[in-house]
């Protein structure tokens, strides 16, 4: 990972060339429909046509196998850190979700502050 850390095949990260790290984002298959929230915790792909790369177990979960490899996926972030420390938080959630996920992300990060999307 980016910040020397193993990447865990089992865990919910992902790799993104142009959202920071840190990014909490949905990635949803087009095909199958089925989501999965990721963190942006590397850098790449570096294949010109791709934008993100998935952990095996999230891979799988939203339905692409060993054999595809690759599929269309919608990359929605939920969460973005912001320089001066605080993280933007995406509007398009329920207001529910949107409240638990702040819980959480405030618990695990160093987070100062949240701020809603405008």
């Amino acid at each position: 990972m980016a910040n020397g850390a193993p990447m865990n095949p089992r865990g919910n990260n992902a790799a993104s060339r142009t959202l920071p790290l840190g990014t909490v984002a949905k990635v949803t298959n087009v095909a199958t429909g089925k989501s999965a929230i990721v963190k942006i915790e590397d850098r790449g792909p570096y294949i010109k046509g791709r934008i993100v790369d998935l952990s095996p177990a999230t891979a799988h979960r939203i339905g692409i196998t060993r054999r595809m490899g690759i599929a269309k996926v919608v990359v929605a972030p939920i969460a973005v850190p912001l320089p001066n420390g605080k993280v933007k938080l995406s509007r398009e959630l329920p207001r529910q979700e949107t409240a638990q996920l702040a819980a959480s992300l405030l618990r695990k990060s160093h987070a100062s502050a949240l701020v809603m999307r405008e």
